[in-house]
């Protein structure tokens, strides 16, 4: 390889490990709300609705009591069943949602089948805490 070509090469590897990095960067708050949330439900997956509540973002504990929790999502979730599967439908970022403060929030959005209910949609919101990490502020089952 002649140096021009060599320098060609390099440059075009700054290039694109830049653009990969940048392009890494700008989806990172959704990755790591994803994993956040997907750590969440297992969680409520097996049951543990009393560690989930523990788990949840700090708003989440100042407005829904842990018995409050537990009381509503234990029998949905007995109801619907064990989950079958679960797809990632949607991510968005977002720094403002009805009710709640501004903050950093990712609206995740999954296609879920449960045993007793084969189509569903679960909405998983997590926010960035004031830890500074990704926990779960809201859950809905559709």
């Amino acid at each position: 390889m002649n140096r021009k070509r060599f320098i060609q090469f390099i440059t075009l590897s700054a290039f694109v490990g830049m653009s990969a990095g940048l392009l890494f960067a700008a989806s990172k708050p959704e990755e790591e709300a994803q994993k956040a949330a997907e750590q969440w439900l297992g969680l409520v997956d097996r049951g543990e609705i009393a560690a989930s509540w523990d788990a949840a973002a700090g708003y989440f504990k100042a407005v829904v009591s842990k018995q409050q929790w537990e009381s509503s999502v234990s029998p949905i979730r007995k109801e619907v069943g064990g989950v079958i599967s679960r797809k990632l439908k949607s991510a968005e970022y977002a720094r403002t949602l009805p009710g709640a403060p501004d903050g950093e929030y990712v609206v995740l959005q999954f296609d879920t089948s449960f045993a007793n209910k084969k189509e569903a949609i679960e909405t998983v919101t997590p926010m960035l805490d004031k830890d500074g990490k990704w926990k779960v502020s809201g859950y809905f089952i559709k």
